[in-house]
């Protein structure tokens, strides 16, 4: 059931847009007020039901990663960690497989979140620039899709390249390809990262459909506060129209 609601609440942002269409209302329409108290009830009702599912179970991940402090609450890196005399510096950022390509899908029967998307940055100490690896993450493999040099980066947003970023991961000679699968397994970047990296995002998930709940109901609730508070300076005949004004539906 978590995982199911999780799943079915992240793909409702992927729908075509016929599908998001508003529906045509009644030949006669509710009023606002009514339509706010509908809205509220149906948000706490939801929130209560999110916010009783029990987690997944704990899962940390392999040594040496740590978790990055305050990773639940950004769209940065998730984990990191050290290697090596020269102090190179590895942190890993993840999404859903989904986000990025729509239409793939990434679960399986049951709801479960099976393709990871992954963004690998090392870097040394005085260089400029990143060695950056973009990989897909499954249960039981690990695939590259590009490498390349850039800039460090702070959010999900700067990683759109604006210059040369290398040649195509599969154009590669084989040899140089497989160079690199174990330049990077070598630093722990493999699929044993993959248990942890999933049940991450599902507490991710949970974390962020009850905070959007929340928030949701306190924007519908000041808005009918300030529509309740002009109420009783208004005059009657001209309240509808006003409060339509403050939440128009």
């Amino acid at each position: 059931m978590w995982k199911k609601l999780l799943c079915a609440c992240a793909h409702s942002t992927t729908l075509p847009w016929c599908a998001l269409a508003r529906r045509t209302l009644a030949s006669s329409t509710p009023s606002s007020s009514a339509v706010n108290s509908l809205v509220l009830r149906s948000l706490k009702e939801h929130y209560l039901e999110v916010s009783k599912m029990s987690p997944p179970p704990k899962v940390s991940p392999p040594s040496p990663f740590t978790i990055v402090k305050g990773a639940l609450d950004n769209h940065g890196p998730v984990l990191s960690r050290t290697y090596g005399d020269e102090g190179e510096e590895i942190s890993i950022s993840v999404m859903r497989l989904a986000n990025i390509i729509p239409e793939g899908g990434d679960e399986d029967d049951d709801g479960g979140i099976n393709q990871l998307f992954l963004h690998v940055d090392i870097s040394k100490p005085g260089r400029e620039k990143n060695l950056h690896f973009l990989c897909g993450l499954y249960p039981d493999a690990m695939g590259i899709h590009s490498v390349s040099l850039r800039p460090p980066v702070n959010s999900w947003f700067q990683r759109i390249p604006s210059k040369y970023q290398g040649p195509t991961f599969e154009d590669l000679d084989e040899k140089l390809k497989d160079a690199f699968y174990s330049y990077i397994e070598e630093r722990g970047v493999n699929e044993s990262l993959f248990p942890f990296l999933q049940a991450w995002l599902y507490v991710k998930d949970h974390r962020n459909l009850l905070h959007w709940f929340k928030a949701a109901g306190t924007f519908i609730k000041e808005n009918k506060a300030v529509c309740s508070s002009r109420e009783e300076i208004l005059d009657p005949a001209e309240h509808h129209t006003e409060c339509e004004r403050v939440h128009p539906i």
